[in-house]
């Protein structure tokens, strides 16, 4: 018998709208599971619902709503906020959980919904599990509330500005962006009011892109996906800096005055020398994923700070912050998280800290970038029947080893099945391109022949 398909992924549940899972059906029962495991034991329980800009978030968010009620439970619709927006409201609004329905930097035709607890954190594995389980369950059944106790939904116009004023204390009072022209890129997603608001209140001159959402552009050639749109305005309006996000905020990639991107991974080392010149870093350690680039773990190494890589996903990195005590950590992707300030990535917190940087030293992101050094990194995805151990392929396990001896510490190897899809993904790093792309293309073959078919 075919073991059952785990209904969460690694951040939340995700999927096509209105295909499973992604169904009003399926996000009517997640919202009673999740008011079944917070809410049964407060007094007025409340549960917060926010979403980006996607067509179908109106579809889910009173879909849950409906079942968040059904429970005995207050609802607060906030609408548009970014997803760390989220995390802070969940607490900032003393919530018994928050929702936040998004899939991210994918297209709008896809979306998602992923669960805060009361402390702001994304659920632990456990916590998922069990909202699963109640699905369709008589426990869940039994649960509903009496007509008497059947909860209200409300929508809540002013919680943008609370959002802004705890981004605006994240930036060191005694700094202003005065006189710094950026172009900021929201990609239409759900940072298209507070995003621009924020740099504008801390001074700066801002110009927008993407900050017009219609329901179906959102991630649409633009934003962190796409740099390169904000890389040529920054080049056309001669600007200092460039910003871009992502859909749901979570996630930032900047651009030097010159035009160029700079990724999660080169953020990361800024970051990190920053917070040891201050003595600010916790743990004397940065988290980062298995995808980080060999380059920050070198950068780090030269400042005396070591790397903790984690599984990829942005709730690996903050679990293993939280468990050793660290306050910075992130994703190639853009992802940065601040644990001093909140419980997931902050796009727009990763841009007020750079930028605060080269406030403070009075130096061009491109001069405070000038010491990162990445290294080629390759990538090929394999598509795979059978998820076996590495180590039980020997013929892979033999070509890891004789690649790992020949690239020694100037190289890395990183072979890892997908959580979601039928792919292993095949990385390798190394000081010279073609040298590494021929071995990424002997790995994927030996794999190829070993469990499945090339993606």
């Amino acid at each position: 018998m075919s073991q059952k398909q785990r209904l969460f992924g690694t951040d939340g549940v995700r999927g096509r709208a209105n295909d499973h899972p992604m169904t009003a059906e399926i996000a009517l029962s997640l919202g009673q599971a999740v008011a079944y495991v917070f809410a049964r034991s407060d007094e007025r329980p409340r549960i917060i619902i926010g979403k980006d800009t996607r067509l179908s978030g109106y579809l889910f968010e009173d879909a849950l709503a409906a079942g968040i009620c059904s429970m005995g439970v207050d609802v607060m619709q906030v609408g548009p906020m970014p997803t760390p927006g989220m995390a802070f409201l969940t607490v900032d609004m003393r919530c018994a959980a928050g929702v936040m329905i998004s899939a991210s930097h994918n297209a709008y035709t896809d979306n998602g919904i992923k669960f805060f607890s009361r402390d702001g954190f994304k659920l632990p594995d456990e916590i998922e599990d069990r909202i699963e389980t109640l699905l369709g369950s008589s426990e869940l059944a039994n649960g509903r509330a009496s007509a008497e106790r059947i909860g209200r939904a409300r929508r809540i116009d002013d919680v943008e500005g609370r959002y802004v004023v705890f981004l605006k204390k994240t930036f060191p009072r005694e700094l202003s962006l005065d006189g710094i022209r950026i172009v900021l890129d929201c990609a239409h997603g759900a940072a298209y009011k507070v995003g621009p608001t924020v740099l504008e209140e801390l001074g700066g001159e801002v110009f927008t892109l993407g900050v017009q959402p219609n329901g179906r552009n959102i991630n649409d050639e633009c934003g962190s996906l796409h740099p390169e749109k904000t890389a040529a305005r920054v080049r056309e309006l001669r600007a200092d800096a460039g910003v871009a996000l992502d859909g749901d905020a979570d996630r930032c990639v900047m651009v030097d005055e010159r035009g160029h991107a700079i990724d999660g991974d080169a953020l990361l080392a800024l970051l990190a020398e920053d917070a040891v010149e201050r003595g600010a870093l916790k743990g004397g350690k940065v988290v980062a994923t298995v995808m980080s680039n060999l380059g920050l773990e070198q950068a780090l190494e030269r400042r005396g700070v070591g790397l903790v890589r984690t599984a990829v996903g942005d709730r690996y990195v903050v679990e293993a912050m939280r468990a050793g005590g660290y306050n910075l950590g992130g994703e190639q992707s853009g992802h940065v998280v601040f644990l001093d300030h909140n419980t997931t990535g902050d796009g727009l917190i990763t841009a007020l800290k750079v930028l605060a940087i080269a406030r403070r030293r009075d130096r061009t992101l491109s001069e405070l970038c000038a010491g990162f050094e990445r290294f080629p990194q390759v990538l090929v995805n394999v598509k795979v029947a059978h998820k076996k151990p590495i180590d039980a392929l020997p013929d892979v396990a033999e070509a890891v080893s004789r690649i790992e001896a020949a690239l020694g510490k100037r190289g890395r190897v990183l072979i890892r099945y997908s959580g979601t899809e039928p792919k292993a993904r095949v990385m390798v790093e190394g000081e010279d391109e073609s040298t590494v792309r021929e071995y990424a293309e002997e790995l994927a073959d030996r794999l190829e022949r070993s469990v499945g078919g090339r993606a």
